[in-house]
């Protein structure tokens, strides 16, 4: 792997995922806290429709991508929050419509979409230079907007009464974090592809919350963990000739699984040993 490090391609891949880990480490924390994994599972299926259109016109596809999947979720926020239709009715509608728009759009492209199994299960190898332009563009304009509205986010995630009480409003944030995730959601879509998004966005912040209940050393630890074990998965992918996307999840969840593992361990010798000091 070290040799590799020559390598072009394999240096913007590096880039890459240091950059997802970023953008994930931040929106997933909230996404973990406020219990929206499956909105973002919502959204970034959606984004298909995007794809699609891009295919169709000809274009690369992130730059579809982008406004389709900030549309994707303003209808999201919008019809969870001002009409009578239940979220999880929302999220499947929307994931259904934007799945079935990128297919029929996909079909109706002249020749073969040769890149198309890369955006629906990553392949992080092939990132060209624009991208990780977009990518840090967007990781910008995420940290930017939380330190703007760190404190509204807060209170969003964990009292919304009280977020209205002192003149927020909290649909206005909430629609607003929903669009940060739809950015996430574009700089992910090459790294892991739209099937694996969840878990990159839910694991490394599940496991920071082991370590940490404060909301910016959560992000912080979430980012440094998101991107080593993604630098591990991606090294193993590349010895062992394995999809980059799939390895990189599948370290994250073993990893997860150990942590919850010990930390279950732990609770149980610490019940035994306060019930022993009771006897």
């Amino acid at each position: 792997m070290l040799d590799a490090l020559q390598y072009t391609f394999i240096q913007r891949a590096i880039l890459a995922t240091i950059l997802t880990s970023i953008a994930c480490g931040v929106i997933g924390v909230y996404v973990v806290t406020k219990k929206i994994v499956f909105i973002a599972g919502g959204i970034s299926h959606a984004c298909f429709g995007g794809i699609g259109l891009s295919f169709y016109l000809g274009l690369n596809p992130l730059i579809g991508l982008l406004p389709f999947s900030i549309l994707s979720a303003g209808a999201l926020g919008f019809l969870s929050k001002k009409t009578k239709v239940s979220e999880d009715s929302a999220i499947g509608i929307l994931w259904s419509l934007g799945v079935a728009i990128g297919v029929i759009l996909i079909y109706l492209t002249p020749g073969y979409a040769p890149d198309l199994m890369t955006y629906l299960f990553g392949n992080i190898l092939t990132v060209p230079a624009s991208d990780i332009w977009l990518m840090i563009g967007i990781d910008i304009v995420i940290l930017v907007t939380v330190v703007l509205f760190f404190k509204e986010f807060l209170s969003m995630c964990f009292d919304e009464e009280y977020t209205r009480v002192v003149g927020v409003s909290s649909d206005k944030i909430y629609l607003l974090l929903l669009c940060l995730l739809a950015l996430a959601t574009v700089a992910m879509i090459k790294v892991v592809g739209i099937i694996l998004i969840i878990a990159m966005l839910s694991i490394p912040a599940s496991i920071s919350r082991k370590f940490s209940h404060n909301m910016k050393t959560m992000m912080v630890y979430s980012s440094v963990i998101g991107a080593v074990l993604s630098l591990i998965g991606l090294a193993l992918s590349y010895q062992f000739d394995l999809p980059s996307g799939a390895t990189i999840i599948l370290v994250m969840s073993v990893v997860y699984l150990f942590v919850v593992g010990v930390s279950e361990i732990q609770k149980r010798v610490q019940r035994k040993n306060v019930e022993v000091d009771f006897e």
